[in-house]
Parts: structure tokens; sequence; C-alpha cells
């Protein structure tokens, strides 16, 4: 029998897995894979969540709470396969968030593929906007950010939070500041730090848009095309991002890491690291890594 409680849900010897990279980050795992067209998913196991899902490692079924930034098929072709394998296994129905425009269109989706399977695909599918909030803890949330791509799609920054007690309260006792809360009088306030940002697909305006993507610890970033020889109107209307983008915007980039990351398939990987090393030879200060 299948503990609902274990990722482990395979053999090792007789699955083959899609390949996907992992990196430290202080207290946290970033892992995933993306190359244009062919598939992109990530996961932070800390947090419990993913991103995208073109592809479903068999250990990432146990993620309960997964975050689509469109339904591009390299972004989510694996749905159906991640909720089966949650029903095998008798694990809850998941969280799926995605933009709202296409929960009609996911539900459909997996109901064609319970049809199919002939057997329940049980998710909860949760439709967001830009601005919306979602709460996963006491510590952690998740806020979605518009994005530039030419289908519905969302960026994506899960912020960690605390709580402060008000400089205006400082000077008072434990015992008054106890009874001034249980007055109903608010003494705290909620501090926010962005630890994880996921672009998705998108022009550079995506970023652009919301500044938070620039200051979040790790940034997890598309850089689809390198070569000079792109049109820079083209890309934008295609919603990617270009290398000479990220040279434009060097100075803005907080971030203690960057991961550039879907690739287009025109390039090898010796292609994409040549073209990047000649316009930005110090990596961004040893903080951009490129994700092959």
């Amino acid at each position: 029998m299948v503990n609902s409680q274990d990722e482990s849900l395979y053999n090792e010897d007789y699955i083959e897995q899609p390949g996907y990279r992992t990196v430290p980050y202080e207290h946290i795992t970033i892992e995933g894979h993306s190359r244009a067209a062919i598939q992109t998913f990530w996961r932070i196991p800390e947090y419990k969540l993913g991103f995208d899902m073109g592809a479903m490692p068999w250990e990432y079924a146990g993620v309960p709470r997964w975050f689509f930034s469109h339904m591009h098929m390299d972004h989510c072709l694996a749905l159906p396969a991640y909720l089966a394998r949650r029903r095998m296994a008798k694990m809850p129905p998941p969280d799926v968030y995605l933009p709202e425009e296409k929960v009609s269109e996911a539900r459909q989706l997996a109901g064609v593929f319970a049809r199919l399977d002939q057997g329940k695909l049980p998710c909860n599918f949760i439709g967001l906007r830009d601005g919306d909030t979602v709460e996963l803890s006491r510590e952690l949330v998740v806020t979605a950010s518009k994005t530039m791509h030419p289908v519905p799609s969302l960026g994506y920054i899960v912020w960690e939070r605390k709580k402060k007690l008000k400089p205006e309260y400082a000077s008072l006792s434990n015992d008054a500041i106890r009874n001034l809360s249980l007055s109903g009088t608010e003494v705290s306030r909620e501090l926010r730090h962005p630890k994880v940002a996921y672009l998705g697909d998108s022009s550079v305006e995506g970023l652009d848009y919301n500044p938070d993507f620039y200051r979040a610890d790790v940034l997890i970033v598309e850089m689809t095309f390198a070569s000079p020889g792109h049109r820079r109107d083209s890309l934008r209307r295609h919603g990617h991002i270009h290398l000479d983008d990220i040279v434009a915007r060097r100075d803005k980039f907080e971030n203690k890491l960057i991961i550039a990351s879907h690739f287009s398939v025109r390039y090898s990987d010796y292609q994409i690291e040549r073209f990047v090393r000649r316009q930005i030879p110090d990596m961004l200060d040893g903080r951009l890594i490129l994700w092959f």
C-alpha cells in the first residue's frame, strides 16, 4: 500500500525520470528544468509548491500546490498525469492556481482526461488576477502579478512575512501591550520580504511592471533569446525576453540569485553561454546562473 504522505511513488529501477537541476539557496531549494517549446517545471520543496508543469517527475506528485503562469503546452502538459498520480496515491485534491480566464478550460481538460481514464481526477482549480494574494501559512504568502504574453499570464512572488510591534507601542510594558491587544487594538504590523519571484513567459515589460521582481532574493526569469540577430519588436509581440533586455537593466537587479532559463531550442548550451558571457562577463557579480 502506498503511504499518501510519501512522495516515493515509484521504483527508481523502472521509471525514467525527466531530468532537472537543483540549486540550494539559504534554507530553500530551487529545482526544475526549462527549455522553450519543450518543457518548463519548477519546485520549491520547502515551500510545498511548484510553478508550471510541462513535465512531471514522479516525486513532484507530492506537492500540494501548483501555480501556473499560463497554459501553453510546454508549461501545462503534465497536469492530467499529476492529478492521476495524486489520486493513485490517495492524496487529497491539490490546489492549482492559474489565470482566471483559463479556469473553465482547465476544468474541461481534467474532465476529458477523467472520462478517458474512467476515473476521477479531483482538483481545486483557483483563478487568480493581477494583485491577488494566496495565503500559504502564517509565514508565507504568494502574490500574482500581470505579465506580458500572447495568452493570459501571471508571474508569482513568494513572500515571507512576520509581525512586528508598531513603533508607537515600543515603550509600553508587556502587560500594557497585551491589554491593548485584548481590547481589539492592532499593536503590530505585518512586514513582508520577497523571497522567490517567478516571472514565467513574458516580455521584459512584465518585469518592469512589478519592481518587486527585482527585489526578491531569488529571481527565476526567462531569457528565451540571446542572439544579436533577433528583432526586439518581434520578440515583444511574442512575449519573450532577449539578453539585451537584461543587459539594459543590469543596475535594477537587487536579487541575490538570478536564474536565467527557458532558452530557445535554436541555441546550444555553448552558444547561450558564449552570447551571455560576451555581454555580461561578470555574470552580474556572480549572481547570474544559466539554467541548462
